[in-house]
């Protein structure tokens, strides 16, 4: 299984896919910021890290494109808070 995580910036979230339903880091842009909404990972992709390097995938992304960040999600907030170099995003 991979955890390559893939931009899918039509639909406005970052994804790893294993077979049909894709784990997902759904966000929302408004002007400057990155708003990060829903964290789902489907039980069969649990304990792989696979939530972790979709929120690594999204911060990294916010820190590229100098956007602020606004972690909604309990999960990337709960990220942020366990690796304090993403802390400068949430502004």
């Amino acid at each position: 299984m991979s955890t390559d995580v893939v931009h899918n910036s039509d639909a406005r979230r970052f994804e790893v896919r294993d077979g049909d339903v894709p784990a997902v880091l759904e966000y929302q842009l408004v002007p400057g910021r990155i708003v990060f909404t829903h964290t789902g990972v489907p039980k069969d992709m649990e304990g792989r890290g696979i939530g972790g390097a979709l929120a690594r995938a999204g911060l990294e992304h916010a820190r590229r494109h100098d956007l602020a960040v606004r972690p909604v999600c309990p999960f990337v907030a709960a990220y942020i808070a366990r690796h304090p170099e993403y802390a400068d995003l949430v502004r």
